[in-house]
């Protein structure tokens, strides 16, 4: 090839965009006249080449945007500690079908139970196959929402958050909000009804969830909304924290995770 052919496929690439193939069609080239390639293998390779660095970019996104703490990971989960039941349905998660369905995952347990790390780690998979998923704590979501009605934008707010196909939403009554900071929290939870996945922690079980929202009806409507379709996880085992510190105080080294 020419320098001027070269340079003109140089621009050809960039106005399409196809910056790996810019950027390694000369090696991929160099291979298919060692290897005699046919002219359509030798494209197949490029055009894979692409789509494959094209979903790293975007997996690659997908989690920067997730807010995802990317150490509570599948690997590091200890599923030794959890009950079978518990992994079965830990396991059943991560092909996705849940998302499809517009189901929410709600998981119950008291703290250090590990509640976060299970959620985290099915969303960091499910988001490594594409699946666009937002992680927030609870507080942090609420205010947010409350800003958002403030400044006459909580429509704007949660057309926003429809985009993502799920919100993990942390610590669900961890910290007592007021009334109006949990009227948002609801208005968020009708919105994504049968629109989009939502998946929760709590220490707080269901019969004590008017703490949560202040209203009896409310809380009622809040919980029909989240269970008409949803997996209800219970970990009802001891604090990992509290295990950790058992092992160090009898001189034996923490497990990972």
């Amino acid at each position: 090839m020419s320098k001027d052919e070269l340079a003109a496929l140089t621009r050809c690439l960039q106005e399409l965009r196809l910056a790996t193939v810019r950027s390694q069609h000369e090696a991929v080239s160099r291979q298919a006249t060692a290897e005699t390639w046919s002219y359509a293998t030798f494209l197949l390779e490029l055009m894979q080449r692409e789509c494959q660095q094209r979903q790293h970019n975007r997996i690659e996104r997908l989690l920067k945007g997730s807010r995802l703490p990317l150490e509570k990971s599948w690997a590091a989960l200890d599923l030794k500690r959890l009950p079978a039941k518990v992994v079965q349905q830990l396991r059943g998660l991560l092909s996705g079908d849940f998302l499809d369905r517009h189901e929410n995952v709600l998981v119950f347990g008291p703290p250090g139970s590990g509640k976060t790390h299970a959620l985290c780690a099915v969303a960091q998979e499910l988001i490594r196959a594409g699946r666009p998923i937002l992680v927030t704590k609870c507080s942090l979501l609420v205010q947010e929402l409350l800003k958002a009605k403030r400044d006459l934008r909580l429509k704007e707010l949660l057309r926003e958050l429809s985009r993502w196909e799920a919100l993990l939403i942390d610590d669900l009554g961890y910290v007592q909000q007021s009334r109006e900071e949990m009227e948002v929290l609801f208005t968020l939870l009708a919105e994504r009804y049968e629109r989009g996945s939502v998946l929760v922690t709590s220490n707080l079980a269901f019969s004590q969830w008017e703490q949560i929202f202040k209203d009896p009806m409310t809380t009622a409507a809040a919980i029909d909304r989240l269970v008409h379709h949803s997996v209800i996880v219970e970990l009802n085992v001891s604090s990992y924290r509290a295990e950790a510190a058992k092992r160090m105080r009898a001189g034996t080294p923490p497990k990972e995770g």
